[in-house]
């Protein structure tokens, strides 16, 4: 069984935001802002195999052929909540994307994601799907989004956090090994409690500034 990659987008202005962004000083304000700025580098990463076409175009000298993206729109997942907080940068770069968001919560006597909310766009599977959520840590949301995706038949999808560790890594790659993961860093790994260490916290928590 061959197991889709894992990137890592380890550039330096990459790494010197993420720090800024693990800090427990770093307001909501700014924790927002920072997650713009990387997501674009992450997206940047997670849509540099865009299938191309050449269409003639008129420039102010001469008639040419230019390149341009073929096919479909591309989709964007994001899992709520915290997934939202990457939008943006995704938009930036791709404004004509479609937009599709997957709701999903805990179970608290099975401990499992339970699906509240799915809605995707048409023809799904033939879009490239771009799976959006911050954090990777144990696995279950993006694991339980994928298989909800799938059976609505994505059938190319990656997977863009800003953070994993590597027991949500081992988890998702063998739910679905066909997966491409993007990442800012692959942290060390989970507590007792299922945060990612060193981590920076809840994302969704911070991003929205819904806790002290």
């Amino acid at each position: 069984m061959t197991v889709a990659s894992v990137t890592v987008v380890n550039h330096p202005l990459v790494q010197h935001k993420l720090t800024l962004m693990r800090c427990k000083e770093t307001s909501t304000s700014k924790f927002r802002t920072l997650l713009t700025e990387i997501g674009s580098f992450l997206g940047y990463e997670a849509l540099r195999d865009l299938p191309l076409e050449n269409i003639e175009i008129n420039t102010p000298v001469c008639k040419t052929m230019a390149p341009t993206i073929a096919g479909k729109k591309l989709c964007l997942i994001s899992i709520l909540r915290a997934g939202d907080g990457l939008l943006p940068a995704m938009l930036d770069l791709v404004p004509s994307a479609r937009i599709g968001q997957v709701g999903l919560q805990r179970d608290e006597e099975t401990l499992q994601p339970v699906k509240f909310f799915f809605k995707v766009p048409p023809q799904i599977d033939k879009r490239l799907v771009v799976v959006l959520d911050p954090m990777l840590a144990t696995g279950g949301s993006a694991i339980a989004a994928i298989d909800e995706l799938k059976k609505a038949g994505a059938n190319n999808l990656r997977f863009v956090c800003l953070l994993a560790a590597p027991e949500g890594i081992a988890a998702l790659q063998e739910a679905h090994p066909d997966l491409p993961i993007i990442t800012a860093s692959i942290d060390e790994k989970l507590n007792e409690n299922g945060y990612i260490i060193p981590g920076l916290g809840d994302a969704g928590d911070r991003l929205f500034g819904t806790k002290d």
